[in-house]
């Protein structure tokens, strides 16, 4: 039998080297494929699940109901003759409907947003809230506010689920009136 030459150094040290990347290659790639689902992807962490004492439930106005008040608001106004805009929001402050009366002008449209946004954030008329600016001049800095009457919250034993803005008749509390028009279509 033939006898073999021993390796050099340098030859255990690269076959032994190459044998530890193909095992660890091997390793992470279990882990690698144990890890992806079908598609390949990495999945989410699974969800967890919040304690009942964990959680608050709000109400909040069907969009039925918006539309019922924005379009009652706006009747009241046009038998006055009037040409507003109505916005109604719900309880987070998102805008659920607005309805641009005809003649209404252009700045109306936002502002009855804004009046809404603001009535339904502090659950007050935003004629009250236009008072408080006296002593927290501040508040007007709020992104998304307007502290001038027309707009009214809408509530629900206690709490305010909606709020509801107009904007465009000659005063301020013109628009608070039709506002209270359409919450008070809610209450029937």
């Amino acid at each position: 039998m033939p006898s073999r030459k021993k390796p050099s150094a340098r030859t255990r040290v690269l076959v032994g080297g190459a044998a530890l990347a193909v095992v660890g290659a091997g390793v992470v790639g279990t882990v690698a494929a144990n890890a992806a689902d079908s598609t390949g992807t990495t999945p989410a962490a699974a969800p967890v699940a919040a304690r009942d004492g964990e959680l608050t439930q709000s109400t909040h106005l069907t969009l039925d109901a918006a539309t019922k008040a924005a379009r009652a608001a706006v009747e009241a106004a046009e038998k006055d003759g009037r040409h507003v805009s109505v916005a109604v929001v719900d309880r987070n402050g998102n805008t659920l409907v607005i309805l641009r009366g005809d003649g209404a002008g252009p700045q109306s449209y936002e502002s009855a947003e804004r009046k809404a946004f603001t009535a339904v954030s502090w659950n007050a008329p935003t004629s009250e809230l236009a008072g408080r600016l006296a002593q927290a001049p501040n508040l007007k800095d709020i992104p998304g506010t307007l502290f001038l009457a027309g707009g009214t919250p809408v509530t629900a034993k206690g709490a305010p689920v909606a709020g509801i803005g107009v904007a465009g008749a000659p005063s301020g509390d013109l628009d608070e009136r039709y506002a209270q028009a359409g919450a008070v279509v809610l209450g029937r």
